[in-house]
């Protein structure tokens, strides 16, 4: 109870100091934020998502048949486990040495031997998987002859409606996920009496009991923990609210006849941190019943624009929304420049995931946000901590949501402990690690394979997310209450670094640069190594901010002078390859695909801000060189991250050929490591498959191109593209330092702009190619 307590309040502070409650609710653009189609889905990704931060659901609009997918985001099969190696340590001089010899394939042999976790790690029933909650069918009596059909989705509201005429009646549905009562609601109309007939149904693939209560429709069921099958509960009852016609419970289906409006209450839960889950989903649903929807999608609405109306963009007059979104999607590959909307689209529907995909006190967004079609998702579903959970927090306090990041910030809080255990398991050190995933049972151990599994980036990359809330809101509560964490991580690094004997730098080993690997002289292609440029870049930032934090508030001197007398042994930011790249690893290794989709070398040019092109122009200039080498193609999130990388480079050009290729058609959803990354027809980011992290990833991109703020000063249209330069506005973006901004532009130029914040202090601020002194008003 106090954990939740104090994140809310953390969350409380950060609504005030935004510049929110100063500089209230921007307005929307002029014209609708909506995606639409003309046709129902015809595959999930297609559908509509819609979502209140812990339930979710998403309708296919059909029209005879009607599938919608529910998801709640805390249900999770699976269980806390240890799978620590608490005899890894032993194994951990002789991997050294071998690394100090150059035998680094040997090493990896032994890694894989006694230094990964016990058992089969994310493979296993254990670990557990983000699942879909179930399917809602709706079976009406009524052909499928439509005609005037229309599907669509609301960013302005968070309401999706569905509208089409059979036989001359107009059917009319509408569907919320509602932040106000926290249940599903459809609504649906005819405008003629006595014309809605249907069967409502739930099913899920497994672990379910479907029944009738009265006129409750409820599915119920346990998940399997991957031990005594006792895992996490959940409970999802469904009751209908008829104006005329009649219903009544059949062969575990509601059978609706004759209505002239029927709506449609559905309430869920799980008993993730909630004991009373049962009790509180009936509860949800008798005060549902008992509130006119009217009067609930006023509340719904109006609640969700106090986060979503906070920020508006607009990026000049050209703008296809007379296109449906899919066929929008391919005429933007023909002709981009007749849609700037797109682009203004894409990142305010990034907002829309954020605030519909995540709540304080619950789970942050894993891989699939909070939307999923089966029980075993991909990959689980999980969170890997070597760029996917991340980048998936990344537009959050730009986007002026920061208070959206707190999720996260507890999940992380409370891996620590565990973190602890395998600190001492494997590197008999202080503090805490997590390596390259993790699940809601708070996983740390090195995953099952050390081809991937052995790199130590994870809790360090975390911290930075941590950090950006703090940079972004000046909330020092919030530093306070995260400073363990920091340090923890801070101690593990202190005491695992070793003395590298070529150069004499301090470097973890053993490591791995994320999922990549290099061709030894022997032709053998491993990835274990020490110190990957990554782990350098990261303990390198990781130890700034403790230092910063540590003065702040006046603690922990003698640590901070440790940590300040290590900085001077650890590896530059980066060093520069005879080809005149970033070397990936402290031996210049050919490396083993040279179009990797990772590129976790160049971390200190984002997130960190080690490399700038104002601090480090070689480094900056070299990151240019990786980037060209490693191409613009891959999986959707490799081609957002680019995307950030060449905006931070302030190459805005190059950025939008990447956000084109980015918004590339896809239907496929089989598995993909390489090329061919887009966006579905609803505009999910397609690895494929489905992956959320690369609509944040955007999202953040086409932020980064226009406002940056972290290499000492606020910079206006760092890195804009020839395409959005005629004209454009920006409202409520925030900057590093708790600043909110508004600005304009024409032909490339601003033209005026202001900057708030409740601190009266002289800030610089970058526009049109001059650094300025400005004093933000209130």
């Amino acid at each position: 109870m106090t954990r939740k307590i104090l994140f809310l309040s953390a969350a409380i502070a950060c609504l005030l100091q935004t510049g929110y409650g100063q500089n209230p609710t921007r307005q929307s653009q002029a014209r609708p934020l909506r995606l639409w189609y003309n046709s129902p889905a015809t595959q999930w990704e297609a559908t509509l998502p819609l979502g209140n931060g812990r339930l979710g659901m998403t309708p296919d609009g059909g029209v005879s048949t009607e599938t919608i997918v529910l998801n709640d985001i805390t249900l999770w099969s699976g269980s806390p486990q240890d799978a620590n190696n608490y005899e890894a340590y032993k194994s951990l001089p002789a991997i050294r040495q071998l690394l100090f010899e150059g035998k680094n394939d040997e090493a990896q042999k032994l890694v894989e031997k006694n230094f990964i976790c016990i058992g089969p790690g994310s493979g296993g029933p254990r670990w557990g998987c983000f699942q879909m909650l179930g399917t809602l069918k709706l079976d009406f009596e009524q052909n499928n002859s439509y005609q005037h059909y229309n599907r669509r989705l609301s960013l302005d509201s968070a309401i999706a409606t569905c509208t089409y005429e059979i036989d001359g009646v107009k059917y009319k549905k509408e569907y919320i996920t509602s932040f106000g009562t926290d249940i599903a609601i459809i609504h649906i109309t005819a405008d003629h009496p006595g014309h809605i007939s249907c069967t409502v149904s739930i099913d899920r693939p497994e672990k379910r009991t479907v029944s009738t209560a009265g006129n409750i429709l409820q599915m119920e069921g346990q998940l399997d923990n991957g031990t005594d099958g006792k895992g996490m509960k959940y409970l999802t009852k469904i009751a209908a609210v008829l104006k005329d016609g009649s219903q009544k419970t059949e062969d575990n289906k509601l059978i609706i006849k004759g209505a002239s409006e029927l709506t449609l209450y559905i309430s869920a839960g799980t008993d993730f941190r909630n004991h009373d889950y049962a009790a509180r989903t009936t509860n949800l649903l008798t005060t549902a019943i008992h509130q006119p929807y009217a009067k609930e999608k006023i509340r719904h609405i109006a609640l969700y624009k106090k986060l979503f109306d906070r920020a508006a963009l607009h990026l000049g007059p050209k703008d296809r929304d007379d296109l449906p979104t899919d066929e929008r999607l391919k005429a933007f590959q023909q002709s981009p420049q007749d849609d700037n909307g797109l682009a203004a689209l894409f990142f305010q529907f990034g907002r829309y995931l954020t605030i519909s995909s995540t709540r304080v006190g619950l789970l942050p967004p894993n891989l699939q946000g909070l939307w999923a079609n089966q029980i075993h998702t991909p990959w689980n579903g999980d969170y890997h901590l070597d760029v996917n959970v991340e980048m998936n927090h990344w537009p959050f306090d730009v986007s002026n949501l920061s208070e959206l990041e707190l999720p996260l910030a507890q999940l992380v809080e409370e891996m620590v402990p565990y973190g602890q255990k395998t600190a001492r398991a494997y590197y008999q050190a202080n503090g805490w690690v997590a390596h390259v995933i993790t699940n809601p049972w708070h996983f740390t151990e090195p995953g099952e394979s050390a081809s991937w599994g052995a790199s130590k980036a994870g809790s360090g990359w975390l911290c930075n997310n941590l950090w950006q809330y703090y940079a972004f809101t000046n909330d020092t509560a919030y530093l306070r209450r995260i400073y363990p964490v920091l340090k923890g991580a801070a101690q593990f690094y202190k005491d695992m670094l070793i003395k590298e004997p070529k150069t004499g730098w301090l470097v973890t080993s053993p490591s791995s640069s994320p999922e990549h690997g290099f061709y030894m002289p022997n032709g053998n292609g491993v990835s274990i190594c020490m110190g990957p440029t990554i782990d350098n870049q990261i303990v390198r930032e990781l130890y700034n901010h403790v230092i910063t934090a540590g003065k702040q508030l006046h603690i922990d001197k003698n640590f901070r002078d440790t940590l300040q007398s290590q900085l001077s042994q650890i590896p530059p930011p980066g060093r520069i390859a005879p080809d005149g790249r970033i070397m990936e690893w402290l031996e210049n290794y050919p490396e083993l695909e040279k179009t990797h989709r990772h590129i976790s070398h160049l971390y200190g040019l984002y997130p960190a801000d080690l490399i700038t092109p104002e601090g480090t122009p070689d480094l900056a200039e070299a990151c240019k060189k990786t980037l060209d080498v490693r191409g613009d193609d891959g999986p959707s999130w490799s081609i957002a991250y680019k995307m950030l990388m060449w905006s931070r480079l302030y190459e805005g050009d190059r950025s939008y050929t990447l956000f084109k290729h980015l918004m590339r058609p896809v239907l496929a959803t089989n598995i993909n490591y390489g090329a061919g990354g887009g966006i579905y027809p609803n505009l999910f980011s397609a690895g494929p498959p489905f992956q959320i992290d690369a609509n944040y990833g955007g999202e953040a991109a086409i932020a980064e191109m226009l406002i940056q703020s972290h290499a000492g000063f606020i910079n206006l249209l760092p890195a804009i593209p020839q395409e959005w330069q005629a004209e454009g506005e920006v409202k409520g973006l925030k900057a590093r330092g708790n600043f909110v901004v508004d600005f304009k532009w024409k032909n490339g130029k601003v033209t005026s702009y202001h900057i708030y914040s409740k601190q009266h202090r002289t800030i610089k601020i970058k526009v049109n190619g001059k650094v300025l002194d400005y004093t933000p008003g209130k």
